[in-house]
């Protein structure tokens, strides 16, 4: 008798739990904005792993009375209030940091914002040492937030945003120019003043004389055109300027090809992301945010096939 109306009485407890539970979906994501693949969320004293979807949702049973913690491995375990997940489905976890996020161009983005971006663009050609940057993956994700980048810009100065598409992509796109053509003028400088004993240099970690050798020859091949191809170039990028100025081009004419070739380098490269996100969001609806780990590994290796093509049949060629 006793343990019928144990079982009774533990039957109606769990048919009352379950009835109190509710469904939500949920969208799980770090401060990359990249999507979580798997989630442990405790919630009574019990641990569920739920796998998201290809959007990052996942349909989570909860007791609406409690919190819930929320755990994925990397990521710092957050408390979340099943009220708030109501009215806002969405989780951000925070990643922890490896050293793999320096190849993530939402890093930069995250951490730094505006400013360490414009830094980023000058430090691939104006110190020489930034050829290890993701720069094209950087600007093309850049320009995916240029609202929320500006905006984030003005706030730090204290200053009204307006909330104008246009003036957002050109505010961004005139400043990544101006910090991008500096970073060229110093890197000219330099190649004028100290380049040609460059090449005596020993290699270092931030230093390979090879990649001084392979923008010589591109140069070489391609005269001041050189000065716009590069810009699209990773590597060749950061070495072109500085061997204009070792072998003496006229000063005028760098600064033709120097602008000229920032300025379509950003605007290519900004303008793609922007709106590209814009048209994939309508035909497709689904945000490239969404996708970030994917397009920026498409860029690298659109961008780095050129000089990895070269390499390889420079190889070729001397067996």
């Amino acid at each position: 008798m006793m343990r019928r109306l144990f079982s009774l009485a533990f039957f109606i407890s769990l048919s009352f739990t379950l009835l109190a539970q509710q469904q939500i979906e949920v969208k799980f994501l770090n401060q990359y904005e990249e999507l979580l693949k798997e989630v442990t969320i405790s919630n009574g004293g019990r641990d569920t792993i739920y796998q998201t979807d290809n959007r990052g949702f996942a349909n989570i049973s909860v007791n609406p009375s409690d919190s819930v913690r929320i755990h994925a491995d990397g990521h710092i375990t957050v408390i979340a209030d099943i009220a708030n997940l109501t009215q806002k489905p969405e989780v951000h976890l925070h990643k922890n940091f490896t050293w793999k996020d320096l190849l993530n161009p939402m890093f930069y983005i995250i951490n730094g914002g505006l400013w360490l971006l414009l830094f980023i663009v000058f430090a691939e050609t104006g110190l020489f040492i930034g050829f290890f940057l993701p720069g094209d993956s950087l600007l093309f994700v850049a320009g995916i937030y240029s609202t929320n980048i500006i905006h984030e810009f003005f706030k730090e100065l204290g200053i009204a945003g307006i909330n104008n598409e246009w003036i957002d992509l050109l505010l961004l796109t005139g400043l990544i120019s101006f910090v991008g053509i500096l970073g060229n003028t110093v890197g000219y400088w330099f190649g004028k003043k100290i380049g040609p004993a460059m090449f005596s240099w020993k290699d270092r970690f931030l230093f390979k004389k090879k990649y001084l050798h392979d923008a010589h020859d591109f140069f070489e091949k391609h005269g001041g055109g050189a000065i716009v191809f590069a810009r699209f170039l990773p590597i060749i990028r950061t070495f072109a300027p500085i061997v204009a100025g070792i072998v003496d081009m006229s000063r005028k004419k760098f600064m033709f090809y120097n602008i000229v070739g920032c300025i379509a380098w950003v605007i290519s490269m900004i303008f793609a992301g922007h709106f590209l996100q814009i048209w994939v969001r309508k035909q497709f609806g689904f945000e490239l945010k969404d996708h970030l780990e994917v397009i920026v590994i498409i860029i690298v290796l659109v961008t780095t096939f050129p000089v990895l093509w070269k390499l390889l049949f420079a190889q070729k060629k001397t067996t």
